[in-house]
C-alpha cells in the first residue's frame, strides 16, 4: 500500500529528534520524493534547505535542515487522549503490590502476576479527576473528536505539552477549549504556526493564567499581537531561549497603554537582548508588569532616563512599575548604570545581578542597596538598609571629591542620605594617598549605664578619650584596643555603641566587619559602658 507523503508543516519524530516538514518533492539530480526537514535541534541538521545552489526550503535557525526519505520509522504522533491514557495507566505498572490472575485461554493451568490491578482499575475510573497532567515528550499531535477530551479529563488545571508534535495554535485551541478549568499551560520546545483565524482562540483560554513558550522561537511582537489579546486572564509569560535579540520591529510608534491586561510577570531568560531603551519602550504598553527576568542576555549598559522635556522621556517609562528584576549574567560593569537603574525602576524591591562584572567590585553589595532606595532583597539575601547607607556615606567620604557637585554627580543619593543621617559636610577634598592621611580620629565616651536599642544619644559634656585608627581596621580589633585603653579584662563585660543621627546602635562583640563598613569616619562618637 502506498503511503501518501506528509503535508508541509507536519511535525515528525525520527530517531529521537523532532522536526518540521518544510518541503515535499523531488531534488535535482536524484530520483523519488524527498522530505525537507527543519530540525528543532541545531546539531541534527546539515544545511539551510539548499542543495547545489537551489533553495528548496528555509530554516529559522541556520544549519538545521536536511533531506530524508519517507520511512516507516518516522512517527507522526497520536491524539491527546490516547497519550493521556497511555501514560497515566502505564505509569502504574511500576508500583508496589502484586496480584495473580489466571489466563482464561489456559483453562486454569497458567497463573501470572499482575501489578496493582486495583490501582489500575481505580485510575481508569477516576482519570476525569486529574488536575495536573504532564505529556512532555509523549508525541501528542492532534486533538480528539469534539467532546472526547472534555469527557475524559475535564478537571485539568495544569497541562504540560512540551516537546509535542503539534504544529499549530489551532490544534492547541481544540484541546484547551475542552479544559475550561485550565490555568497553567507549558508549551516549551515546540514550533507552532500562528493562529489561522479559523478557530476562535478567546474561548479556548478563558482561565489561563500562566503560559510557558520557551525555546519556541516565538517573538515578542507575535505574542503581543496574536496571542495576548486572546488570553484575558494571563498573568505570567515565559519566552526564554527564543533567540530574541530585539523586541520591536523598529517601525511602529508607541501605542497607548493596553487596558484590561493582567500581565504581571515577563521572562526573557536566555536570549540576546542588549538594548535597554528598546526593552523599556516595548514594555511601556504594559504597566501591570512588575516582575521582569532578563538574565543571561547581552545587556552592557543602562542609559540615563531622559529628562521630562526630552522627546523620548515618556517612551522610556516602561519599567517604572518593576518591583522584581533579574539581571544575572549580563555584562554590566559601571556604577553609572546602577544610578540609571534607580531612575528607571524607582520602586525596585528585589534584584538579582549575580554574574555581572560590577558585582565583583569591593563593597558592591552595600553600594547597590544604598543606590536603590526601595531595595529589600539583593541576590537572594536581605538588604540591611541602614547599615549599607551608613557605609555608603563613609565610602563617599573616603573617595574624596573636590566639590559637592562632583560628589552628587557620582552619587545621586548623597544629599538625601546626608540629610537622613545628619552628616554635615557637603563634600570632602581628596586625601593624600599615604598611611597617615587615612588615619581617622574616634571620640570615645565612658557612660554610666547600658543603653537599649534605639536609645537617644547620651549627653557627653566631659572630654572624650581620643583613639586613632585606620578605616580598614576590624571592629573586633578596635574593641580589643578599647579594652586595653580602659583596662578591661578579656572576658569582662563591655558594651560599645555608635552614635547615629539621633540614636545609637550597639556594636556586637567580635564583629569582623571593618570600621568603614560600620560607617565610622573622622570624628565619629563611640560610647563605652563598663559595669
Amino acid at each position: 500500500m502506498t503511503v501518501s507523503p506528509p503535508k508541509i508543516g507536519t511535525r515528525i519524530l525520527l530517531s529521537g529528534h523532532i522536526g518540521t516538514i518544510k518541503f515535499v518533492g523531488s531534488v535535482h539530480g536524484t530520483t523519488g520524493t524527498w522530505l525537507g526537514v527543519e530540525w528543532d535541534d541545531p546539531q541534527r541538521g546539515k544545511h539551510d534547505g539548499a542543495k547545489d545552489g537551489v533553495q528548496y526550503f528555509a530554516c529559522a535557525i541556520p544549519g538545521t535542515g536536511s533531506f530524508i526519505r519517507q520511512t516507516p520509522s518516522i512517527k507522526y504522533g497520536i491524539t491527546f487522549t490516547r497519550a493521556l491514557l497511555s501514560k497515566y495507566i502505564e505509569d502504574l505498572h511500576g508500583s508496589q503490590g502484586q496480584e495473580f490472575v489466571v489466563l482464561g485461554s489456559s483453562n486454569g493451568a497458567i497463573e501470572v502476576e499482575a501489578v496493582n490491578l486495583d490501582k489500575i482499575r481505580n485510575k481508569l475510573s477516576h482519570v476525569e479527576k486529574l488536575r495536573e497532567v504532564s505529556l512532555d515528550g509523549e508525541n501528542v499531535a492532534s486533538a480528539d473528536a469534539p467532546g472526547e477530551i472534555g469527557k475524559t479529563c475535564p478537571s485539568i488545571r495544569g497541562l504540560d505539552l512540551a516537546r509535542s508534535l503539534i504544529s499549530s495554535w489551532d490544534t492547541i485551541a481544540e484541546i484547551t477549549r475542552e479544559l475550561p478549568l485550565l490555568e497553567r499551560l507549558a508549551l516549551s520546545q515546540n514550533r507552532f504556526t500562528l493562529p489561522s483565524g479559523a478557530i476562535e482562540l478567546s474561548s479556548a483560554f478563558l482561565n489561563l493564567q500562566e503560559l510557558q513558550l520557551n525555546k519556541t522561537l516565538l517573538t515578542w511582537i507575535d505574542f503581543t499581537e496574536y496571542l495576548l489579546p486572546r488570553l484575558p486572564k494571563l498573568t505570567s509569560i515565559e519566552l526564554g531561549y527564543n533567540r530574541l535579540d530585539h523586541l520591536s520591529d523598529g517601525t511602529t510608534e508607541r501605542m497607548p497603554p493596553t487596558t484590561n491586561t493582567k500581565l504581571s510577570t515577563v521572562n526573557f531568560d536566555g536570549n540576546s537582548l542588549n538594548n535597554w531603551s528598546e526593552i523599556c519602550l516595548s514594555l511601556a504598553k504594559y504597566p501591570t508588569v512588575d516582575h521582569l527576568v532578563l538574565s543571561l542576555n547581552a545587556i552592557e549598559s543602562i542609559p540615563p532616563l531622559p529628562k521630562p522635556e526630552g522627546t523620548d522621556a515618556s517612551a522610556l517609562e516602561g519599567l517604572a512599575h518593576i518591583k522584581s528584576l533579574a539581571l544575572s549574567f549580563n555584562n554590566l560593569r559601571n556604577w553609572t548604570d546602577i544610578n540609571a537603574l534607580a531612575d528607571h525602576c524607582p520602586v525596585l524591591e528585589t534584584l538579582n545581578i549575580t554574574g555581572n562584572p560590577i558585582i565583583e567590585e569591593k563593597h558592591s553589595r552595600a553600594i547597590f542597596v544604598a543606590k536603590l532606595p526601595a531595595l529589600k532583597s539583593l541576590n537572594g539575601g536581605a538588604a540591611k538598609r541602614e547599615d549599607c547607607e551608613l557605609f555608603y556615606l563613609s565610602y563617599i567620604v573616603q573617595v574624596g571629591y573636590k566639590t559637592e557637585e562632583a560628589a552628587i554627580a557620582a552619587h545621586p543619593r548623597y544629599q538625601e542620605l546626608r540629610a537622613k543621617y545628619g552628616q554635615t559636610e557637603a563634600y570632602v577634598t581628596p586625601r593624600q594617598d599615604n598611611l597617615n592621611s587615612r588615619i581617622i580620629t574616634l571620640n570615645i565616651h565612658r557612660i554610666p549605664n547600658s543603653l537599649a536599642k534605639g536609645s537617644p544619644v547620651p549627653e557627653h559634656s566631659t572630654p572624650p578619650t581620643i583613639i586613632k585608627a585606620l578605616p580598614s581596621m576590624k571592629l573586633q580589633t578596635l574593641q580589643q584596643k578599647l579594652r586595653k585603653t580602659f583596662k578591661v579584662p578579656p572576658k569582662a563585660e563591655m558594651d560599645v555603641y555608635l552614635e547615629m543621627s539621633d540614636t545609637v546602635a550597639e556594636l556586637e562583640s567580635g564583629d569582623s566587619h571593618d570600621l568603614i563598613w560600620w560607617g565610622l569616619g573622622e570624628g565619629s562618637n563611640l560610647f563605652v559602658y563598663i559595669p
